[in-house]
């Protein structure tokens, strides 16, 4: 009798322990009832009925899949291969848990296969240089896809990401080519472009030099023009009639000008001149006659 009580209590204490389920916070769970739909469990402590009761536990976290690379032809008839990675997770309240199990056979291998067939879908209407250059383009289109087609297996389609866009690797060559050929043909038009400017401002410095010697010149045209103009007043207000004379004054001007020593006649109009001009009264020249009447005025010595 002892040993039936003991095996019973052993077979109750193994069917209470069976029957217990932890909900982890990252997870939700659905408890059936002999294969009808009997409870939602939050996460936290559970207890089911073994062998009758059944929980299924669902990550509610964020979500990665991968939908694999493939071939696709483009809208130019070149093979490209891509690849995408879809972004999901399933929607925390009960009535979105149960439409992940019970809407869709297995959510994420219908979203692989969907991701997939949208992508040929999208890239087959694209041309090659187009599908990689409109990558922003494509993954908001296969967003809008997913999530309209997922509306009611009870996920949110957070994002989509295309991995890659590889074409044939001769097809690659040549777009690396034509792409080097464009870098160089920039770097030739910013070269000739700054070798245009530095001549445009060597032409400008040149003007500038040209208008300055110019302009030198101009002045120095019209300081000598002045000067003429001084001269010609001078010749006329004291050298009129006096051509011979006004030479003579140049000579000796120049003369002056080199520091070279010139001998000049007392006797000469040239002193008188040069004293005028200087404010210099001429000097009374000394006569014989006027010596010897002062001579004859002198009374002479009574002996």
């Amino acid at each position: 009798m002892e040993t039936i009580l003991l095996v019973l209590l052993v077979m109750v204490l193994a069917t209470f322990l069976a029957g217990i389920k932890i909900v982890r916070p990252t997870h939700r769970g659905l408890i059936e009832r002999l294969g009808k739909y009997h409870t939602f469990a939050n996460p936290g402590f559970h207890w089911i009925i073994p062998f009758i009761d059944q929980m299924y536990k669902v990550n509610t976290t964020e979500q990665m899949v991968d939908a694999q690379p493939q071939e696709i032809i483009t809208n130019d008839n070149l093979n490209a291969r891509v690849d995408a990675q879809v972004y999901f997770r399933v929607i925390e309240t009960e009535a979105s848990v149960k439409s992940s199990l019970y809407n869709v056979n297995d959510y994420k291998i219908q979203i692989v296969n969907l991701a997939r067939s949208t992508l040929r879908n999208i890239i087959g209407t694209l041309t090659l240089r187009s599908a990689n250059s409109e990558r922003g383009k494509m993954n908001a289109e296969l967003h809008t896809t997913l999530k309209n087609e997922t509306a009611n297996w009870g996920i949110i389609i957070i994002r989509t990401e295309l991995k890659e866009i590889d074409p044939p690797k001769d097809v690659q060559e040549t777009m690396n080519k034509v792409v080097k050929a464009e870098n160089e043909k920039i770097a030739a038009i910013d070269y000739a472009t700054a070798a245009e400017t530095v001549a445009d401002g060597v032409k400008r410095a040149k003007i500038k030099e040209a208008e300055g010697y110019k302009r030198a010149k101009v002045l120095h045209a019209e300081g000598e023009a002045e000067a003429i103009k001084l001269v010609n007043v001078a010749a006329d207000e004291y050298f009129t009639g006096n051509a011979q004379l006004l030479r003579k004054l140049e000579a000796l001007e120049n003369a002056l000008s080199s520091n070279t020593k010139i001998v000049i006649p007392s006797g000469s109009e040239l002193i008188n001149v040069i004293g005028e001009m200087a404010g210099v009264l001429p000097v009374p020249v000394k006569t014989e006659t006027t010596e010897a009447r002062k001579q004859d005025r002198v009374p002479s010595p009574v002996y």
